[in-house]
């Protein structure tokens, strides 16, 4: 089977379509999760003006942009990225990210939550913690942009608050989440109407699980960063969490580095971001891994999401989510 192009190739990536044309053969699991992502980001191209998809070099944002290529090949992805950058970012993530961006064509945005801190719009917090600053930056860049549709790649299984989205997610003027104002998606219809001042987040991947995504990451030969693989890395142990040193702060002095087998489930902010011992150096050996695992790689790796019972829900009223 032909692949999409990951990097440095400009091949025509097969479509699901392509597959479903051939005689006598029925989709897949994949397929039909990948049609349907496919149909929602041409959904949100003929019905918004300026669509916009998150960024951050994570796994499930990577298979976003993977997909919106297929969307759309052999015309360029009509979206920019936006990034909110922390600052407390894995290196290897973000030479990742700027090296995609370049081999695809891709526009991207940066809003840099140091910004907002050095002109006074945010406040260092005491914790070290820069995961829950990143709502202004994207509420201000939302605004200045016009952005009126703004891709995310949140699953259903990965929080109880998550669990609740719709794909198409009207947002009201302040960037929050109203569950009474959630429309209804039936037949795979979606309704984007919004008041100026308002926007819809776009969630294509809200019916795939993490296995679906690495098993879809295994089909189609997409890259990852690095640290989705095992590797040896410095860590201190954290309210049971396996933490990187890094400028967000840390060790503290009765918290003892060792060094790790390790790999990341989940990336993002490093001072939230815990990573899980684990020899799996191949996408089969992560498959087999997470196919075994009885907690989301939320639960098992983020310590945002253990802030408070409804930490998710509050950075939803907030706008962030």
């Amino acid at each position: 089977m032909n692949t999409a192009p990951t990097t440095g190739t400009t091949a025509e990536p097969e479509t699901v379509h392509a597959r479903a044309a051939t005689p006598n053969r029925t989709l897949s699991g994949l397929d039909t999760l990948e049609s349907e992502a496919i149909h929602v980001f041409r959904e949100v191209a003929g019905e918004f003006d300026r669509p916009v998809v998150l960024f951050s070099g994570g796994k499930d944002s990577t298979v976003l942009v993977h997909l919106a290529r297929k969307a759309f090949w052999p015309a360029p992805v009509p979206f920019a990225l936006l990034h909110v950058d922390t600052g407390h970012n894995f290196p290897e993530v973000i030479e990742f990210r700027d090296r995609l961006v370049a081999e695809h064509g891709l526009r991207l945005e940066v809003a840099h939550v140091q910004d907002w801190i050095d002109d006074g719009r945010l406040t260092e917090r005491p914790d070290g913690t820069r995961n829950p600053l990143q709502t202004v930056p994207l509420l201000d860049s939302i605004a200045e942009q016009r952005f009126d549709a703004v891709f995310g790649g949140g699953r259903r299984d990965e929080e109880r608050a998550r669990a609740k989205e719709r794909i198409f997610s009207l947002r009201n003027a302040f960037g929050q989440w109203e569950p009474r104002r959630q429309r209804p998606e039936l037949w795979n219809l979606y309704n984007g109407r919004h008041r100026p001042g308002e926007h819809v987040r776009v969630f294509p991947l809200s019916n795939w699980t993490e296995l679906d995504v690495w098993n879809y990451i295994e089909r189609e030969g997409i890259e990852l960063p690095s640290i989705y693989y095992a590797h040896r890395r410095e860590v201190h142990l954290r309210d049971g969490m396996l933490l990187a040193a890094g400028p967000w702060g840390g060790p503290r002095a009765d918290e003892e580095v060792v060094e790790r087998l390790i790999r990341y489930r989940t990336v993002g902010d490093g001072s939230c971001t815990g990573a899980v011992e684990s020899s799996a150096s191949t996408v089969a050996e992560v498959i087999a891994e997470v196919a075994a695992s009885r907690l989301t790689e939320r639960g098992a790796t983020r310590a945002d999401d253990r802030m408070s019972e409804a930490a998710m829900e509050d950075r939803k009223r907030e706008g962030y989510f």
